[in-house]
């Protein structure tokens, strides 16, 4: 974050309001000539805006930014070029508004917002919703989250300040402190005079949560039951006592799952005392769903967060570390090989073959780690259920190893005329597909019971088995026949 002004320009882009730009109405019209038929912005907008950037036209940018909404200005800056967007943002100037800024991928907006003044950080953190600014200021470095929250004023510094102390990724970093809460005591009309006149409470929800003296959340009352129920009906006799409670600390994961799970609009979220410190709605678990769905298989990967902002030498970084290990693995598989040296040497065809064996045992260990995994994060898998699916692998990892035994043993029998190593083949194949069946399901199972990620390294060790397992099991086989 620049402690100075770096640009004057940059500062007065930065100080402009927030909170207009995108006041006038959002015509269907302009998504047609700035957007495909998947809503997405045509190539040929942003060359327009390249174009525009480059002859220096600010006008021109600003005239093609303008009819958009704030979310597509985010996508725009997300999709310019890197040395474009700080130019961009200075022509726009007044369309960069909270919207945007709460829109944008996170290294994007952290890159933008690092190069912003603190007090012009909080002013945009105060416009934004608790979990919002909170997403905004929590990457920056501590000097400079510091300096923001130095800026801010006590009431929402607190708030920010109560929330960074919760763990990442937890409920308590995810929710809004911005809810509706009323007393069970309270009437229908009396709850409707107070949210009339009480211009503090936030202007976009869905139900209040409905609290004893403790402030500890009892029921929930929809607006429309409110907008539908007599004035003189107190809240305790029409509010819905059953409800779904968020731990402050709960693994952002589990919250969307229960989100999915029970169909929910929005939940209150409680400390560990049962009393009402935030909201979590579903927009945010939106946002959640499709980070977690595109975490683990990214993982899975090796290719950490699969950001195509993230920044080069990060990215080389992360997909190295896995590479090395993998790198590990291949020596050990090659040891294997190592082993059987001679008899590879009396039969060249082996060579030819194994690497058929191990491949499709691979392949048959990451289907059966991918389906294990989502079980696993959807809570699908718990111990009550483990056993169960194991012998489900095994049967399906038993049948289809049958038939590719089948398929591979008879094709290398015909084509080479020689029974016995279409038998061999045939044999190990069905050997490494039950070994890929159980490491596919042990290994994450495994992983997940001493509380590590099975996402982050189950496949290194399932290609381990099923490579040294699919070596060992032709060459094995193909020597204790005295064939070579």
């Amino acid at each position: 974050m620049a402690a100075e002004h770096p640009e004057d320009d940059l500062v007065e882009v930065a100080e402009a309001p927030l909170d207009h730009g995108f006041e006038h109405a959002y015509e269907p019209a302009a998504e047609n000539e700035h957007h495909d038929e998947e809503n997405r912005l045509k190539p040929e907008f942003l060359r327009a805006v390249r174009e525009a950037l480059r002859d220096d036209d600010l006008e021109r940018v600003y005239d093609l930014v303008e009819p958009l909404h704030p979310a597509d200005v985010a996508d725009l800056l997300e999709l310019i070029d890197e040395d474009q967007r700080l130019p961009l943002a200075l022509a726009i100037r007044d369309l960069m508004g909270v919207e945007v800024i709460a829109e944008l991928n996170d290294w994007v907006r952290e890159a933008l917002v690092e190069a912003l003044p603190a007090d012009v950080v909080a002013d945009i953190a105060e416009q934004l919703e608790t979990d919002d600014a909170v997403a905004m200021i929590e990457d920056l470095d501590r000097e400079d989250q510091q300096a923001v929250l130095a800026e801010l004023d006590p009431e929402d510094r607190a708030a920010i300040e109560a929330a960074l102390a919760y763990p990442d990724e937890s409920a308590g970093r995810l929710m809004s402190r911005d809810f509706v809460a009323a007393p069970e005591t309270m009437t229908v009309g009396d709850l409707i005079d107070f949210l009339r006149e009480d211009h503090e409470q936030p202007t976009e929800f869905w139900e209040v949560f409905i609290v004893d003296p403790m402030h500890r959340p009892v029921g929930t009352c929809a607006l429309s039951w409110i907008l539908r129920t007599p004035r003189s009906i107190r809240l305790a006799d029409v509010m819905k006592r059953d409800q779904t409670l968020i731990p402050v600390l709960m693994d952002q994961e589990e919250v969307a799952l229960r989100f999915q799970k029970y169909a929910l609009i929005s939940a209150a979220v409680v400390d560990d005392a049962g009393r009402l410190v935030g909201q979590i709605t579903v927009d945010d678990i939106v946002h959640i769903i499709q980070e977690e769905a595109g975490e683990d298989a990214l993982l899975l990967s090796g290719a950490g967060d699969g950001d195509i902002n993230e920044p080069i030498m990060l990215t080389v970084r992360t997909r190295l570390t896995w590479l090395v290990v993998n790198l590990g693995t291949a020596i050990i598989a090659s040891s294997v090989v190592g082993l059987f040296q001679d008899a590879i040497a009396k039969l060249a065809l082996l060579a030819v073959l194994m690497p058929i064996v191990s491949g499709m045992g691979g392949n048959a260990g990451t289907q059966t780690l991918a389906v294990v995994v989502r079980a696993i994060a959807t809570n699908q898998l718990t111990s009550s259920n483990t056993w169960r699916m194991i012998l489900r692998e095994l049967r399906i990892a038993a049948m289809n190893g049958l038939s590719l035994g089948a398929m591979i043993g008879t094709g290398t029998a015909l084509i080479f005329g020689m029974p016995l190593l279409g038998l061999v083949i045939g044999m190990a194949m069905v050997i490494n597909n039950l070994v890929a069946g159980l490491a596919g399901i042990l290994v994450p199972v495994t992983l997940d019971r001493f509380k590590i990620d099975p996402a982050v390294s189950s496949a290194v060790f399932v290609t381990m088995a099923t490579d040294v397992m699919g070596f060992f099991s032709f060459l094995g086989l193909a020597v204790a026949t005295g064939l070579a």
